[in-house]
Order: C-alpha cells, then sequence, then structure tokens
C-alpha cells in the first residue's frame, strides 16, 4: 500500500490511521449487515463481495451493452502494466481484455459509443472490442502521480481533471483545471481552475456538478484539507492561493479578500484522507457518497445542510475504497487493496 500515490506521510495521526485499516483488513470478523470479512456497515445498510482476485482495480462503468468496465494497476503503478477488462456481473468468469500496457489507468468510461480511459497524462478512446487507444490528448500537465477519473454527465460530457502542479511558486499552465468532452469535439473545453487534484467529479439532479479535491504537500507550513466542493463554471476554486475552508496561503499570494470569493467546501477531512471518488446516493437525491481511500472507508455527506457539515460514516474497515458506481437502487466499490468489486445497498431503498 505505501508504494502507491495517495500514501502520504503528514503526521503520527495518518500513520496510526493507516495503521487501524490493516488491522481492520486482517480481522476475520464481520460487521453488522455485511457479509465481507472485516468489513463494517451502518445501521440500514449491507454490503456483499461480487467479484474478486482483481489487481489493483481503479475506476469503474458500465459500457452500452451492461458489461462492467474495470481499469487495473495490475502491479506497480509505474510498471506500465495496467489494463482495462470487461466483465458479466451475471458470470464472474466471463471476462474480456481490452486494453493493456496502460501507464496507471485510473479512469474508465463509456462515452459516445467508445471506450475512455485516463492514464498518467493522456486521455484516449476505443472501441468496445478492445484493440488500440488513441489519444484525444497526450502530455497533460500533472502532479507526478495521476489524472483520477472520468465522469459522463447527464447532459452528454466527459469531465476530467488535470492534477495541479507548481513550477516554484507558479502554476503550470493548464494544470489543476476541470474540462468537458463534447461527443466528436476536437478539443476539450475548460470549465472551471483552481484544484490541487479534482480527483472525482458527479451531477446531482439540480445540476450541480460536485468533486472532491485532494491537497497534497504543505502551505504556509501547514498541510490541506481534503474537500467536497461545487464547481462553478468559470471560476477559480483557490489553490494554490486558497486551501480547505477558504485559508489564505501567504507564501503564494493568498488574501482574506482573494479567498472570500473562493466556492467554499461542502465538507472537508484530514489531509491524506484522500477521497477518490463521489456519487449521489441512488435512495436519496441529496445524499453524496464519497469513498476516502486511505480511511478506508465510505462516508455520506448532504447538499441540503449547511457548509462545514461532518461527514457520516457508512461503510468502514475497507481496504483502499476506489470508485464508486451507482447500479440500479445500490452502489458497487471497488476495492484497490483487496483486488475486488463489492455491493453497497441500503435496506430501506
Amino acid at each position: 500500500m505505501s508504494s502507491y500515490w495517495f500514501v502520504r506521510r503528514f503526521s503520527l495521526l495518518s500513520l496510526l490511521m493507516l495503521s487501524g485499516l490493516l488491522l481492520a483488513a486482517c480481522s476475520n470478523d464481520v460487521g453488522e449487515g455485511s457479509s465481507v470479512s472485516g468489513v463494517s456497515s451502518a445501521p440500514g445498510f449491507s454490503v456483499a463481495e461480487v467479484l474478486s482476485g482483481l489487481n489493483g482495480p481503479t475506476q469503474i462503468a458500465f459500457d452500452g451493452d451492461g458489461r462492467l468496465l474495470i481499469a487495473e494497476i495490475n502491479g506497480g503503478e509505474n510498471d506500465s502494466d495496467g489494463t482495462v477488462s470487461a466483465w458479466s456481473l451475471d458470470d464472474a468468469t466471463s471476462t474480456t481484455l481490452l486494453f493493456n500496457g496502460l501507464d496507471k489507468p485510473t479512469g474508465v468510461s463509456f462515452f459516445d459509443d467508445e471506450i475512455w480511459v485516463m492514464e498518467r497524462n493522456r486521455l484516449s478512446s476505443g472501441p468496445p472490442s478492445g484493440g488500440t487507444l488513441e489519444p484525444l490528448v497526450a502530455d497533460l500537465p500533472n502532479n507526478g502521480r495521476s489524472e483520477g477519473t472520468l465522469t459522463v454527465t447527464p447532459d452528454g460530457r466527459l469531465l476530467y481533471n488535470t492534477s495541479g502542479s507548481k513550477r516554484g511558486g507558479e502554476v503550470v499552465a493548464d494544470s489543476g483545471r476541470l474540462w468537458a468532452v463534447e461527443p466528436n469535439a476536437p478539443e476539450a473545453e475548460e470549465l472551471a481552475d483552481g484544484f490541487k487534484h479534482a480527483y472525482a467529479h458527479t451531477v446531482d439532479a439540480s445540476g450541480q456538478i460536485w468533486t472532491t479535491e485532494m491537497t497534497d504537500g504543505t502551505f504556509d507550513g501547514e498541510p490541506a484539507a481534503d474537500e467536497v466542493v461545487p464547481v462553478l463554471i468559470g471560476v477559480d476554486h483557490g489553490w494554490p492561493h486558497c486551501v480547505g475552508e477558504n485559508r489564505p496561503v501567504t507564501e503564494f499570494g493568498g488574501t482574506t479578500e482573494r479567498c472570500a470569493d473562493v466556492p467554499p467546501p461542502l465538507a472537508t477531512f484530514e489531509p491524506g484522507a484522500s477521497p477518490t471518488s463521489i456519487v449521489v446516493a441512488p435512495w436519496d437525491e441529496a445524499v453524496l457518497l464519497v469513498a476516502l481511500w486511505n480511511r478506508g472507508q465510505v462516508v455520506q455527506i448532504r447538499t441540503d445542510r449547511p457548509n462545514g457539515q461532518s461527514a457520516e460514516v457508512v461503510i468502514s474497515g475497507l481496504q483502499n475504497p476506489q470508485h464508486l458506481l451507482v447500479d440500479g437502487d445500490s452502489v458497487l466499490l471497488s476495492e484497490f487493496g483487496a483486488g475486488r468489486i463489492v455491493r453497497i445497498e441500503r435496506a430501506d431503498a
């Protein structure tokens, strides 16, 4: 686990948190509402295993035929052995390797009748039958680790981000931004900027885009919180001048006045929690489910409550929960560390 890109050493607290996750993962106990060893669920929720035997699964998505697309790191994060495969949820033995030799594939989605893949620094697409990927954009600026996931919006666009990096005190051109691809478009459109790493995104019933924000490093000598923030089109969302709950960063020219105009986070998490996925819960359109990679948890927050709210833990004891995918009235989750897919259900959904 320590070799993967989300593990960040901020404090003794972070180390203790990771140790606790390892102990939970090794436990033989099954939590209430869960049939998965070491995993516990809040009252009213259940967790069951769907697929196992995967190698570092990252994003999952359905294609046009209902197959489950699974991107996998498939080894060391820098080995360039990543894959994308198509699986049947009705027959776990039915799987088709579509693309291999990928450089850290963290994103996969079905869009515009093709399969799209986000690697370390390029976004590509290929036919549903597999074969060769053709890049839409390559040599993307990034933070040295990954670009994050892909999201198809209800209005038919594909969202991706370029993770933020700095050269000295200046932001690298085109980094720290959220982009949208239109069907058959030759290039992407910039939606908003000021993100360290807008890793995952979702759109609620009102059309509001929400993104997770992972902020590593220090700012005026202090780490910054990870966040869930609303995306406002054409607006600077703060990084690196403002972080967390609109905290000005003096070393990068942040001021109280400048940060007052930055969209505030709906919720924040401790540095290094690593929110790798976010979806609207199928049982309540005002609930956002968030996967916290380093915490080993899925939590929920509400869009109908004020900013700064505390998250409620729904599932715990997971081994690096990576990506959430709505499937009818339930939610599928890829577990990077456990190499499996589990299903989360709510009893009264």
